[in-house]
């Protein structure tokens, strides 16, 4: 290269005094941005939203095995379990704020803290939560209960992958609650009911049958715990039964809450099949995205 000075002289640039610049290794630019990129991430997810995947049936109809929704990290202010892998970096609860009753939360289960959950919180510090013949009881008096269409789940790959993992016949909670329509799809038929809160929240419920869980003692949740239930009444292991690894939570404690889910961002079928990625489309259940809770 040479660079010219004034009229018809010219030289080198080595002549010049210049430092030729330094070429940048492309190795050393990449690791930088996958640093940065991994910060970016940690941030986020820790801080703003994580994703979560459902991958039971105990908050049917809300919840279906095969959704993908973000939850805000912020709600209920941080602990070691809004950071990835329960890192030990923030000491005690920081910005806390209590869960309202009504909103679905992401938890990590007592009694190991080591794997998420998804519920519904039902009892707040101080409140006596009890159920009776299948009707819900706060502090003594009856959640209202309000019988509506039945709900009809089709069968999909999701479901029956379920059933064969878990040993059971059907991939519905019975065979008798199996129907099929004209078209030859496969549908689960569950009683569903409208539950309203003492606040006025309402949501969907389910339930199905007559078991233990429909009749329990009073809880009476202590101080810094919630009370946690799924809307699959008669299929979610939660706050009624004792904390068990991979079994019931029991009560939970505030600093376990890890976020409130707050929309879908993604949710299949379970058909689809990575050599075949037409079916990443037609697996979707595209009326699901976008929903928010």
């Amino acid at each position: 290269m040479r660079l010219k000075f004034g009229k018809g002289k010219d030289v080198d640039a080595a002549d010049s005094g210049a430092a030729p610049a330094k070429k940048e290794k492309k190795e050393d630019s990449f690791v930088v941005f996958l640093v940065k990129l991994a910060v970016v991430v940690f941030i986020f997810r820790s801080f703003i939203f994580s994703p979560f995947s459902i991958p039971s049936e105990s908050m049917l109809p809300r919840l279906l095995i095969g959704d993908y929704l973000l939850a805000a990290k912020w709600p209920y202010g941080y602990t070691r379990y809004s950071l990835p892998f329960n890192l030990p970096l923030i000491p005690g609860r920081i910005l806390a704020s209590d869960p309202e009753r009504g909103d679905i939360a992401v938890f990590k289960a007592p009694p190991t803290a080591e794997l998420d959950y998804i519920k519904r919180v039902i009892g707040l510090p101080g409140d006596q939560i009890q159920m009776r013949d299948g009707t819900l009881y706060i502090n003594g008096d009856e959640v209202k209960k309000r019988k509506i269409n039945d709900f009809m789940l089709p069968i999909t790959q999701n479901m029956i992958d379920a059933a064969a993992l878990d040993g059971r016949p059907s991939p519905c909670a019975r065979t008798d609650f199996e129907e099929m329509d004209e078209a030859g799809q496969g549908f689960c038929r569950y009683p569903r009911y409208i539950e309203t809160l003492p606040e006025g929240r309402s949501y969907e419920v389910l339930d199905i049958a007559i078991t233990p869980q429909d009749n329990t003692r009073v809880f009476t949740v202590p101080t810094g715990h919630v009370f946690m239930m799924g809307d699959n009444r008669d299929n979610s292991e939660d706050s009624r039964f004792a904390a068990e690894v991979g079994g019931g939570v029991g009560m939970v404690p505030m600093e376990n809450l890890v976020g409130r889910a707050e929309i879908m961002m993604w949710s299949t079928d379970g058909s689809a099949q990575w050599l075949l990625p037409w079916t990443w489309f037609t697996a979707a259940r595209w009326d699901r995205l976008g929903t928010t809770f």
